[in-house]
């Protein structure tokens, strides 16, 4: 079973603010089962999307742990083209999480659902 996203958002900020990787939310979605975004500011003007993976990419073995798996969305994009990625999810699905964390180096600590093959 899987942990709600209000519990998910919760140990994922705090797990990135103790690494000193500053992270917020940005946008509190529906408690139970809203989709997570992630939104990551590599400090120089260029950021990083990712998504929540189709349900395609799960095997038995991330639904038995509970895992999410996440995709990449956008990489290497202005503010702008992110804004504009969200303002398009808001008029498909209004229950959606936006969190934001700093890293130069891009890193997020997301299960990537491309590494899992």
């Amino acid at each position: 079973m899987r942990i709600t996203s209000d519990l998910w958002v919760a140990a994922y900020l705090r797990t990135r603010n103790a690494k000193h990787k500053p992270s917020v939310l940005m946008r509190r979605g529906a408690s139970e089962a809203g989709a997570i975004f992630l939104r990551v500011d590599r400090l120089d003007g260029t950021f990083d999307l990712y998504q929540p993976a189709s349900q395609f990419a799960y095997r038995d073995e991330h639904i038995a742990r509970g895992e999410r798996l996440f995709e990449p969305c956008l990489q290497g994009v202005n503010v702008f083209d992110v804004m504009d990625k969200i303002e398009a999810e808001e008029k498909f699905d209004s229950d959606f999480w936006l969190l934001e964390t700093e890293c130069p180096e891009g890193s997020h600590d997301l299960i990537l659902a491309d590494e899992m093959d």
